[in-house]
């Protein structure tokens, strides 16, 4: 049989299949424009308004916590990028190695009086998995694992309450592992994983990975939603 079989784990990284496409019709696709290159320039993160608040959370792929916390009230937008690592202006595929100590994470610019620090707590443990240690589904690594970043003792202690809340709620089987980390940096992604859900709603691992997510938090936060 002419043509190409490649086989693959539906992941973050590896979350596409085309199976039986002839060379010639690859060659094709790149003399027309069809596969175009990816923006690999990073985002450039917005300037905080007068009263406007920010937070920082990592909870697996940054795809669909992004795609999740931009459908509540009162969030202005959310980038995608990196944190908690020690590496500076770190790129995707050095994330990926799992030596950068970053985890892909998701920075909220919100409006404290239309939505609390709580209700995006809420929003963060409903839309990912806070009992799995460095692991959200298929996607495995340190680089996927929880962790909520405070900036003030005060978001500390509301972190830990919530872990309390969703341990006592039994929601989960297993207790919260999500990492309690002070805030140190935040690096924005390249411009090609912003708004990934939305640009890519057709594509495998966003229909079968990253858009259960989004609807899992939008039912936890009904009420609170951009669109009802």
């Amino acid at each position: 049989m002419n043509g190409v079989v490649l086989e693959f784990v539906i992941n973050e990284r590896t979350y596409f299949i085309m199976r039986f496409i002839p060379l010639v019709a690859l060659f094709v696709l790149f003399l027309t424009g069809s596969v175009r290159a990816q923006d690999t320039t990073p985002a450039v993160l917005p300037k905080l308004k007068a009263g406007e608040a920010v937070a920082t959370f990592a909870g697996g792929c940054f795809w669909a916590q992004e795609e999740g916390f931009d459908q509540l009230k009162g969030v202005r937008e959310v980038v995608s990028g990196y944190a908690g690592g020690t590496v500076a202006n770190p790129t995707y595929e050095q994330v990926g190695t799992d030596k950068t100590g970053h985890a892909e994470s998701v920075q909220v610019y919100y409006d404290p009086t239309k939505i609390s620090y709580r209700d995006l707590l809420d929003a963060f443990f409903a839309g990912h998995d806070p009992t799995t240690l460095n692991r959200q589904g298929p996607d495995v690594g340190r680089d996927y694992r929880s962790v909520a970043f405070y900036r003030t003792p005060a978001e500390k202690q509301e972190i830990m309450d919530a872990i309390a809340r969703v341990n006592e709620s039994k929601h989960y089987p297993n207790r919260v592992v999500t990492e309690v980390t002070p805030f140190t940096a935040f690096y924005p992604a390249e411009q090609y994983h912003q708004n990934y859900c939305r640009l890519h709603p057709d594509q495998p691992y966003i229909r079968q990975v990253s858009m259960p997510k989004v609807e899992k938090l939008r039912k936890a936060m009904h009420g609170k939603l951009k669109k009802e």
